[in-house]
């Protein structure tokens, strides 16, 4: 296991680590809660190539667990852990007259920690920092070349990712839906063809879950 992965896991055991060793504390100031959460995602990497038109996102999905460790009457700290789908879509022109769409795809396990605000029993408003290890990579192809799945070696693009995330949830009882928007900080190319291709492309992804609260 390479360092980056295990510096992604031990975050994520300290996080719930602490949120274990203060959760006696905490259950006095407000309710500790832990679920389940997926939903939607819409991801750009806002890359400049020649010859690449009508980018769009890539929609695809996010699904993970979470905690809330209040420590105090408005304010909880949320640690995550989330599979998560990144990339974008565009289409390509080859010599004037080859032309296809190609979605790059890139998958993480992503580690948010989330100040979260809450605005009476039902609003919360988070904001907080997110780091993510890149799982895998492949690019799907539909045009004149055909069509076909291919995988790109993860060697191309920095495997740790990390930026900012904001949101908001609104809970019904135990059941809560979700909106949150992340932006990248780091330069998705690592790799000299892969910054020939993408420049200084970052992530930037919207998020709409749902998800339940065990207690």
């Amino acid at each position: 296991m390479k360092q980056p992965m295990k510096t992604l896991i031990a975050a994520a055991l300290l996080t719930a680590g602490a949120f274990v060793a203060t959760s006696t504390d905490t259950l006095a100031q407000g309710r500790v809660r832990a679920g389940l959460k997926g939903g939607l995602s819409a991801s750009s990497l806002f890359y400049d190539t020649q010859g690449a038109s009508n980018k769009n996102e890539r929609i695809g999905f996010h699904a993970g667990v979470f905690a809330q460790a209040p420590l105090g009457e408005f304010f909880a700290i949320q640690p995550e852990l989330l599979y998560i789908t990144k990339g974008a879509a565009a289409d390509y022109n080859v010599l004037g007259f080859i032309n296809g769409r190609n979605t790059f795809k890139l998958n993480y396990a992503e580690l948010p920690v989330l100040a979260t605000f809450k605005l009476g029993e039902t609003v919360e408003l988070q904001a907080g920092p997110y780091v993510s290890y890149l799982l895998n990579s492949n690019v799907n192809s539909n045009g004149d070349f055909g069509t076909g799945s291919s995988a790109i070696n993860r060697d191309n693009f920095n495997k740790v990712d990390y930026g900012l995330a904001g949101g908001l949830n609104i809970y019904f009882g135990k059941a809560f839906i979700g909106a949150r928007y992340e932006q990248g900080l780091q330069r998705i190319a690592d790799s000299g063809p892969a910054r020939t291709l993408l420049g200084n492309a970052k992530n930037s992804t919207g998020l709409v879950s749902v998800g339940f609260s065990f207690n």
